[in-house]
């Protein structure tokens, strides 16, 4: 592949075609609150139910004890996980009925950091203690290279799976690609120069490139809607165990702590490095078992796009922010081997459950699947 220089290099969006159809508007809704699992989590969504965030002369919620809790809880487990995502998503949509303001409350922002450091201090550990180099050149190459033989999750769906395991796989997904490329806009404040100019372009790119209807965010609205899975944002919560949260959960993690732009820049390499192969194999799994041309669509416009992405993220956006802060390299391996370190997760996690005897990875399984669900595991993507 030619190696590219600029983002002028990016497609335009006159080399897209446009979808079959308009994106399903369902995905625009705002979520309900979701079912807490947990001490954390319940604490978080009663305080998010109660009403506006209480005044300063009569405390702050959630209680002190929460906070202590979150130093103690399982970093990846389902309440720690839930309950961070339900604040992380004050940031974005918000949840039906929750005053707004809570985004700032500093009461949950004092319950966040607790958890969000357990978080992160086990994302350091654990990618401390994986196998490779230590440094930005090591960690990208690892991704470049996919060992012999290797059979991950989308190409056991390219070649052996079955229907339910492509609709469970893809209201998993959904958590995140319904707001695909927002976590990585916070970054963009935090950049200067040829890495916030590169950045930029490629996320105009996975907005759409000025065409609404292209926008990746609503390709993956119109996937779920032409699988007959529900479209609207954030209807599959409360069926995704903790390590799919934890996928998007570290993404906001970084996008959000100034510190941690070096971790979110790294973060959004390695997605676009392995995002074109396993996006050619979703596109082949879908055609196999006779899904329609908008779930299609989607996995096909990430085999161009993502393809031209790993280049400038790579040479551009990397590059550029390590001229300008070599400092930040350590951060930069973080994000890449974190990534992998979480998808290997939840990978371990569906194959599973989908092996004898096949039991949903799902917390509710959809109909159709087989009851029960598998505790998470270890795998290759």
């Amino acid at each position: 592949m030619t190696v590219l220089q600029s983002p002028e290099h990016l497609p335009g969006p006159a080399h897209r075609r446009p979808p079959p159809s308009p994106p399903p508007r369902a995905g625009q809704a705002v979520p309900a609150l979701p079912a807490p699992r947990g001490p954390l989590s319940r604490a978080v969504v009663a305080a998010l139910a109660a009403g506006p965030p209480p005044g300063p002369a009569r405390g702050r919620a959630p209680a002190a004890h929460a906070v202590r809790r979150a130093g103690t809880a399982d970093p990846y487990g389902e309440d720690l996980q839930l309950a961070l995502h339900t604040c992380y998503e004050l940031h974005y949509r918000g949840f039906a009925g929750v005053d707004p303001d809570w985004e700032w409350d500093p009461g949950l922002l004092r319950l966040r950091g607790a958890m969000e450091a357990s978080f992160l201090a086990a994302l350091r550990r654990d990618t401390a203690t994986r196998p490779g180099g230590t440094g930005v050149r090591d960690a990208l190459e690892e991704l470049l290279t996919e060992p012999v033989g290797a059979r991950g999750v989308t190409h056991h769906l390219r070649d052996d799976g079955q229907w339910w395991q492509l609709l469970e796989h893809a209201a998993l997904r959904s958590v995140y690609h319904l707001k695909e490329a927002d976590p990585h806009a916070w970054v963009v404040p935090r950049l200067r120069g040829r890495a916030k100019t590169a950045l930029v372009a490629v996320e105009h790119d996975e907005f759409g490139g000025g065409r609404p209807e292209m926008i990746h965010q609503g390709l993956y609205a119109g996937l779920l809607d032409e699988l007959g899975l529900d479209p609207s944002y954030g209807a599959y919560v409360d069926a995704a165990p903790a390590v799919m949260l934890a996928t998007v959960n570290m993404m906001s993690l970084f996008g959000l702590r100034r510190s941690l732009r070096g971790a979110l820049v790294g973060h959004f390499a390695a997605a676009e490095i392995t995002t074109a192969p396993a996006a050619r194999r979703m596109a082949r799994a879908l055609e196999r078992l006779g899904a329609g041309p908008r779930a299609v669509l989607f996995y096909t416009e990430h085999i161009e796009a993502d393809a031209v992405h790993e280049q400038v993220l790579r040479h551009d956006v990397i590059g550029g922010l390590l001229e300008d802060e070599p400092g930040l390299a350590g951060d930069v391996v973080l994000g890449v081997r974190a990534t992998g370190l979480l998808e290997d997760r939840l990978a371990g996690h569906l194959l599973g459950s989908w092996r004898r005897p096949p039991r949903s990875s799902l917390r509710r399984p959809l109909p159709g699947s087989p009851a029960g669900s598998a505790p998470p595991g270890v795998g290759s993507r």
